[in-house]
């Protein structure tokens, strides 16, 4: 049931032959293919590109979005008992 890596964007392959040409399906999946790997002719993993994150931009609203102290204060209790069903 295992194609060879170089097959078809959709290529099934074996453990085995994952671990043996991990690199080269690696490549294949940067490319923007999909890479099943199967155990026994049973598929149990998928290789897919990974998404995008970018950086992390920590300072990105900075100055932007201001916080009132009051934000920090206590409920009222009327609020605390919606917010707990009761």
């Amino acid at each position: 049931m295992s194609n060879s890596p170089e097959e078809s964007a959709l290529a099934t392959v074996n453990v085995h032959e994952a671990k043996t040409h991990l690199s080269r399906l690696l490549a294949q999946v940067e490319a923007g293919e999909e890479v099943t790997i199967a155990r026994n002719g049973t598929p149990v993993a998928r290789m897919v590109p990974a998404l995008e994150t970018g950086r992390p931009q920590p300072d990105v609203f900075k100055g932007r979005v201001v916080i009132p102290d009051s934000f920090f204060d206590p409920l009222p209790e009327e609020e605390l008992r919606l917010w707990e069903g009761r």
